[in-house]
């Protein structure tokens, strides 16, 4: 669904030019809108591609005879190789340039999904899927960085915005066609269409994105980047956010990986066209994401935390019905509380770190996709072993692990104040 999709990628800190006017893109400039359209469209090809087979995963079972655990491979696949490519893509970024990593990430993940439909059996497909999840891995580990060195301050959050809701669309569009198309087709020609619409996003990229004018070079220096990253996990409060964000995303990923199958099922029986079409629900985030900054103004960040444990936890004992309207009452209110728990774990990632941002940033969305792929894999497996109540078990103790490390935080900050009172 980063952040992520609305899912966030790594902040870089902005960079401005250090002599001379600032010739960054401005708006009404042809350059900027340019950057602007190339940074959507390489988030929709992104995303299309991440969450191409989710929503297939029931007509995969069908045609290849596949438990639910076996199926949400071909999605985990992938954000597993995402999540080990993020640091990689962003250390070679910093030394070939932005837009270079960024180019050959989309391209690569487009072509290997001209494969995938050509996939003659299971582990052919996932191993092509954790293939295509590593060339991505480019595009979130790069496109913020660009972003701050080309794009004026003034104007940078609408240009973030613009490459964040070209990741949302892409999220939910690339499920949708998938799935609309399988159900018509079959899974084969699902994935096609999926290809097809990345491969015409990444060209037009590769057209449109502005050459970058305010990169320098710097050598990969595997030796800071690894003291970087090892100061940032003794660092208890990043551990603790990293945390949040894998189990909120565990849940994302065993609710949508299963969700399909529960609707063709009893008691809903619902046909697999319509079934596919649940993803539309994923528009609630990009609301929720953009309220979860007032939540966290009004009622801090643990209290935002535990908002969204709340909601999510709600939604999932909800969809325990066997009412269609509370089922989906209940993905609406699971979807929400994602989103605003992983717009508030992720904001305050940024915030917390005092240097090393990207890989701060990095660092929590190598988790995030961790999660994503721990959960899926899990809720598919217990959907198989024990139906909906299994895959809201496994996610029911993730929303339980999440609450147990936010009163933790919430104990060591009282324990912090009361120490400096008796000082």
């Amino acid at each position: 669904m980063q952040p992520a999709d609305t899912k966030a990628a790594p902040t870089a800190p902005t960079s401005a030019p250090t002599s001379g006017p600032d010739d960054r893109h401005r708006p009404g400039q042809r350059a900027f809108r340019r950057a602007n359209l190339a940074l959507f469209a390489a988030g929709v090809a992104t995303f299309v591609l991440l969450y191409s087979t989710q929503g297939l995963l029931p007509i995969l079972s069908a045609d290849l005879d596949l438990t639910p655990g076996q199926a949400s491979w071909t999605a985990s696949a992938a954000t597993l190789g995402l999540a080990l490519g993020l640091l990689p893509a962003s250390a070679l970024s910093d030394r070939y340039g932005r837009t270079a990593v960024m180019t050959a990430s989309t391209l690569a993940a487009a072509t290997l999904a001209l494969a995938l439909p050509l996939a003659p059996d299971l582990t052919t497909l996932v191993a092509l899927r954790a293939l295509q999840g590593a060339a991505l891995a480019g595009l979130p580990a790069t496109a913020m960085a660009y972003l701050a060195e080309e794009i004026h301050p003034s104007a940078l959050a609408s240009a973030m915005g613009l490459y964040v809701a070209g990741n949302s669309i892409g999220g939910m569009g690339g499920r949708l066609l998938s799935g609309w198309t399988a159900a018509a087709l079959g899974w084969r020609w699902g994935l096609a269409a999926s290809a097809a619409l990345a491969l015409l996003a990444a060209l037009a990229f590769r057209l449109l994105i502005p050459a970058a004018r305010h990169f320098t070079p710097a050598p990969v220096d595997a030796r800071a980047l690894a003291r970087t990253v090892g100061g940032h996990l003794r660092n208890p409060l990043l551990v603790r956010l990293y945390a949040l964000g894998l189990l909120f995303m565990a849940v994302f990923g065993a609710v949508y990986n299963t969700i399909g199958y529960r609707l063709i099922a009893a008691p809903f029986h619902l046909p697999e066209s319509i079934a596919a079409s649940i993803f539309v629900v994923y528009l609630v985030g990009t609301g929720t994401s953009a309220a979860a900054g007032r939540l966290t103004a009004r009622l801090g960040r643990r209290g935002a935390l535990y908002t969204a444990i709340a909601v999510t936890t709600a939604g999932l004992l909800l969809s325990l019905a066997d009412s269609l309207p509370l089922t989906l009452l209940g993905l609406v209110l699971i979807t929400a509380g994602f989103f605003a728990g992983h717009a508030t774990a992720s904001a305050a990632v940024g915030r917390t770190a005092t240097h090393g941002r990207a890989q701060a940033s990095a660092l929590y969305l190598i988790a995030y996709y961790l999660g994503n792929s721990l959960g899926g894999t899990l809720g598919a497996d217990a959907y198989h072993s024990t139906a909906w109540p299994g895959t809201t078990t496994i996610a029911l103790t993730a929303m339980t692990l999440a609450t147990a490390v936010t009163l933790y935080a919430t104990h060591q900050a009282h324990t912090a104040r009361r120490a400096v009172a008796d000082a």
